[in-house]
């Protein structure tokens, strides 16, 4: 597909830098080794994926996609816009021996999503963090995801809170941005993680319940968390003690890179929380059926 938006080429440099980040050698080693990229957060709410078929829009380079397979999906389908990481995403599932059959690739942009993928509808599909802020038509996102939701099945999202963009640096009760303004706007911090784009795009949670419920899905549950996938604010903290020494080791040795509060020894990817609790929401995610015939 080489007629890629421009909106998905702005962000390419952004989402390689990801890659590189969170999916580089160790990560990949460890990951061949059997450790399992989900959030918590995630697994708890979409449960067991046993039998299914999953489709995971903007899959970036499928750890995560290739984790639900190793959960026991049916079928297990990424998608993403960026031609490199569907190539490292295919060349990962070919060494874990699962075929086309059992795990799919297949680049395009989300709204493209309908007539790239290869099944008509999924039981599970499945948005992650950081993908709604490079989506400026959410409607077209919702109804693209909707319609690719078997009878019976559900849309999930989980997504960062739009409620911290508010703030600068740290969750306080500065806040230096209009929340319910859907202007883009660069990106000051300098260790954000490298999923986010310099011009995110910021979407209200109302926007967000309000375009899933009219492209015909019913809304199971909106819920919100004081936990984070990386370290978003200083005040933020690790959620285990073992995760907590990793990183101030690597805060003593001079790294500046974006952190995460994984812990390779469990195969888990543990969140981040506030030092003090319920500042304010750090996430949020959404459960949406569409209900049988």
């Amino acid at each position: 597909m080489d007629n890629v938006p421009d909106m998905y080429r702005r962000t390419a440099p952004a989402d390689l830098a990801e890659a590189s980040v969170s999916d580089g050698a160790d990560s990949l080693d460890a990951f061949r080794h059997g450790q399992d990229t989900i959030r918590e957060l995630v697994v708890a709410e979409v449960g067991d994926v046993t039998g299914r078929s999953v489709l995971h829009l903007r899959c970036r380079s499928g750890l995560d996609t290739l984790s639900w397979a190793r959960r026991g999906a049916r079928h297990v389908v990424g998608l993403d816009a960026l031609e490199p990481a569907v190539e490292a995403a295919r060349e990962l599932a070919a060494d874990l021996g699962l075929g086309p059959e059992r795990a799919a690739f297949v680049r395009a942009g989300v709204y493209e999503a309908a007539e790239a993928a290869p099944d008509d509808a999924y039981d599970i599909v499945h948005t992650g963090a950081g993908t709604l802020s490079r989506l400026p038509d959410l409607q077209r996102w919702a109804e693209t995801a909707a319609s690719l939701v078997a009878p019976g099945g559900f849309l999930h999202l989980a997504e960062f809170h739009p409620l911290i963009d508010l703030f600068g640096d740290e969750v306080s009760a500065r806040i230096v941005r209009d929340y319910l303004s859907q202007n883009t706007w660069a990106e000051e911090s300098t260790e954000l993680d490298a999923g986010f784009d310099d011009s995110a795009i910021h979407h209200p949670v109302g926007e967000v319940v309000t375009a899933v419920a009219a492209a015909g899905l019913r809304i199971d549950f909106l819920r919100e968390h004081e936990v984070a996938r990386f370290q978003r604010f200083g005040s933020l903290e690790p959620s285990s003690p073992e995760a907590g020494a990793a990183e101030r080791g690597a805060s003593e040795s001079g790294a500046s890179e974006p952190r995460s509060a994984d812990s390779p020894e469990s195969g888990v990817r543990r969140p981040w929380l506030p030092t003090q609790r319920r500042a304010a929401p750090l996430m949020y995610s959404l459960r949406a059926t569409r209900d049988r015939r």
